[in-house]
């Protein structure tokens, strides 16, 4: 039986068509090797960011239904054309949208997750020996909207894609050569990983790595999909392997070190100290859609009764959770401001070899004090250490923290396109 592999290429790879051309040639290259291929396209270069900038242009405020009608047209071109340059090559080709295929979501905009897709039409068209191409980043509804996955979607759609085939795995390609101890752009002698567990990179991405998003390496993790991340550049390194920490060798007790310059954080001062409080809070935010990541709640005021409750949300969403926070005050009996800070950072360090490590958060404290570096809020998991410090400071933590855990290589990363914006 011939194994399945899904490739996702993200919008660097498709931005114009002699790139087109020598992608066609890496999923060839894969065809030829015996595999049955799916490939996972974003949008072409910038198109994403231009389509968003015209309909800012017409209005401040576009519903979610017309902005997903909009976007989702980036990958239909981007397909298409990528069919045509396979077809081109002498190898049967179809493109297809998640419309035409089934990729169903739940019925919220701009963010939908994927809750099933139909694999009839994959698997004939696979039966026929075609490469199929399909359209990443969006879905349909069951009652036929068109909806968009959110940031990161198209990785989510490629590895969802690979688990609904039980393909063998899901390629990643992008602009670097695999996963790195940390932002190659920030400490040029990051080492790249030969592999790394899904727990680690779920926590790296989580910290603001950008190599993945969250959400597909959550739904890799789920159905046990090895991942693969690859440079669109060097075909013959093989990358970084994402798959169960049962299958690896933990040699030290850091894999990596991240920083999140995209958080914003949120203070809602004097608020009761009394059952149920947070609850409604949270639960507001919850229905807002509102991420929320760090929690810190003060020790309660004996005189007042009230305590203080900081929390840190992404930069993006910071103007309806304020809007959401203020309209709540009076329910909850808070009466101090809503304290917003946007100058801060998340610098965080993961991996699974300090659950058994005695010592690494005070490493990781004694670093930051001997840079002068005030850790403002501190959050942590087995497997993961995060601080908040000032936006100014964030890469100077990054290259102390990856000295002092000893992550250098002796070789300068290679760096081809850019990275996106951490």
């Amino acid at each position: 039986m011939r194994k399945i592999i899904v490739q996702k290429f993200g919008g660097t790879s498709v931005a114009d068509t002699d790139k087109i051309k020598n992608v066609a040639k890496t999923v060839i290259r894969e065809k030829e090797n015996g595999n049955d291929v799916v490939v996972v396209v974003s949008a072409m270069g910038h198109t994403t960011d231009y389509l968003v900038k015209m309909a800012k242009d017409l209005s401040p405020n576009p519903s979610g239904r017309e902005m997903d009608m909009l976007l989702s047209t980036g990958e239909g071109v981007s397909i298409a054309l990528l069919a045509m340059a396979i077809q081109a090559q002498g190898y049967d080709a179809v493109s297809f949208n998640a419309m035409q295929i089934g990729i169903m979501t739940e019925n919220i905009h701009s963010k939908a997750r994927i809750i099933d897709i139909k694999t009839d039409k994959l698997k004939e068209n696979l039966r026929q020996g075609k490469i199929i191409v399909v359209a990443g980043f969006q879905g349909v509804t069951e009652d036929g909207e068109i909806t968009t996955l959110g940031r990161g979607g198209s990785d989510t759609s490629a590895v969802a894609l690979a688990a609904a085939l039980n393909a063998e795995r899901c390629d990643i390609y992008t602009d670097v050569e695999g996963v790195y101890t940390t932002d190659p752009r920030v400490v040029p002698n990051a080492s790249r990983l030969n592999e790394i567990s899904y727990e680690e990179m779920l926590e790296l991405a989580h910290a603001g790595a950008n190599v993945l998003h969250p959400r597909s390496v959550e739904t890799a993790k789920q159905f046990n999909v090895p991942m693969r991340v690859r440079s669109s550049f060097k075909l013959d390194n093989l990358g970084t392997l994402v798959l169960g920490v049962d299958k690896m060798e933990i040699y030290k007790p850091v894999a990596g070190v991240a920083a999140d310059l995209s958080q914003a954080r949120i203070v809602v001062c004097d608020v009761p100290d009394k059952p149920g409080v947070a609850a409604k809070l949270f639960s507001k935010l919850a229905k807002e859609n509102i991420s929320v990541d760090m929690i810190i709640q003060s020790y309660a005021r004996k005189v007042s009764n009230t305590n203080d409750i900081a929390f840190t949300v992404d930069a993006s969403d910071l103007p309806k959770t304020v809007e959401a926070l203020e309209a709540l005050k009076a329910e909850i009996g808070a009466t101090g401001d809503v304290q917003v800070d946007e100058n801060i950072a998340k610098v965080s360090i993961v991996g699974a070899g300090m659950i058994d490590r005695p010592g690494v958060a005070s490493t990781m404290f004694e670093t930051l004090a001997e840079q002068g570096i005030n850790i403002r809020m501190i959050s942590t998991s087995e497997i993961k250490i995060s601080c908040l410090v000032d936006k100014d400071q964030a890469q100077r933590a990054v290259r102390a923290l990856h000295t002092v855990f000893e992550l250098e290589s002796s070789e300068v990363a290679d760096v081809k396109g850019d990275l996106p914006n951490v």
